[in-house]
């Protein structure tokens, strides 16, 4: 009876606090509660990354070319005028003609052309292509400064956004929607396809890409007419997008296990999407932030997204190089450490398979 009582009475007494710790670590209960403060500070830091980005943009270097053939008169008080609206950031570049001057802003080399106009005024031709936020500035800038200098100025967009997209920023949801949908592809395809072996996921995230890829250019040109995509090469764009979003996922998963939505996260959304210049032109943005963007996968998709829109003649090749690197080492890690990634099944051996 007594052994009895020692027992019942050892079971009655309350948990100790490190018992109560050791019973909470092992329970749901403490990666909900890390969960919880993740989503909120994520939640605080995605609106704190678009409102640093966007809420007062300011121009940092602004390439403009100026016409030295004919020699634009009184343009160095127009010149003046303009460094002192902009704060001292337009930096202006001498081209011989105006075939030279728009060759340079077809390349996207400069934001603007600044040319002799007659009655000794001053043409000033913009890009709206080159980034909606950097001609309406330079107009509005250029019209001031004409007023209150006396000069006569004229502004132009000589390459305009479409009619369905006139503030430009078709290109850079199209972009987000395939970077969003990557890494989510990623993240469904862990949930509920956890059997896949490496190879196959590889496989199914380059399919999911190509469907989805297929998805958002159909649905933005086709059905609501915003923009006119060179459809195959949007197409494909988006497609390298989503698939290499969707490998930085699958990178970190293997890295990190649970936790790989943080990175990920960081990277993709608060990092690169705020950066990308696909809302707020790359010279408007905080200077660390216009270097960083071009580096990262949203800023490239961007970037090669709307040079195949709208200069097609003059592309380059480093948005896809920046993708393709990105791609590269995500499967590189993944291939790597396939065995520390949180999926896959186990393979029967083929004799246990024929006795069995």
């Amino acid at each position: 009876m007594s052994g009895s009582s020692e027992r019942h009475g050892a079971h009655g007494r309350p948990p100790t606090l490190r018992e109560r710790w050791e019973a909470y670590k092992n329970s749901p209960f403490l990666p909900a509660t890390v969960l919880v403060l993740i989503v909120a500070a994520a939640a605080g830091l995605f609106a704190g990354s678009y409102t640093y980005a966007m809420a007062n943009p300011t121009p940092h270097r602004i390439p403009a070319a100026l016409v030295t053939q004919p020699a634009v008169q009184r343009g160095e008080a127009f010149v003046a005028g303009m460094e002192k609206a902009l704060d001292a950031s337009l930096e202006l570049r001498d081209y011989p003609d105006v075939a030279d001057a728009r060759r340079a802003l077809d390349e996207q080399k400069v934001f603007a052309i600044v040319r002799a106009s007659g009655n000794d005024g001053v043409a000033l031709d913009v890009a709206g292509a080159s980034g909606a936020s950097v001609a309406e500035l330079l107009g509005k800038a250029g019209l001031e400064v004409g007023d209150a200098t006396g000069v006569p100025v004229t502004v132009r967009d000589v390459k305009p956004l479409q009619e369905g997209d006139p503030r430009g920023l078709a290109l850079f949801y199209i972009s987000l929607a395939a970077v969003i949908m990557g890494f989510l592809g990623a993240i469904q395809l862990s949930v509920h396809a956890h059997g896949l072996n490496p190879a196959e996921r590889i496989a199914f995230t380059a399919a999911y890409a190509l469907l989805g890829g297929f998805a958002i250019a159909a649905a933005v040109d086709w059905w609501l007419g915003a923009v006119d995509l060179p459809f195959v090469q949007s197409w494909l764009i988006l497609a390298f997008t989503m698939f290499t979003s969707g490998m930085v996922f699958t990178m970190f998963n293997t890295l990190m296990g649970r936790w790989a939505m943080i990175p990920t996260w960081g990277v993709m959304v608060l990092l690169g999407n705020p950066s990308s210049g696909g809302a707020v032109s790359w010279p408007l943005l905080p200077s660390a932030l216009g270097h960083i963007g071009r580096w990262l996968p949203p800023g490239a998709s961007v970037n090669a997204q709307h040079t195949a829109v709208y200069y097609q003649g003059h592309q380059f090749v480093f948005p896809y190089l920046v993708l393709a690197a990105w791609a590269l080492v995500s499967c590189t890690v993944f291939w790597v450490w396939r065995h520390r990634h949180p999926g896959g099944r186990a393979r029967t051996p083929e004799h246990a398979a024929t006795a069995s």
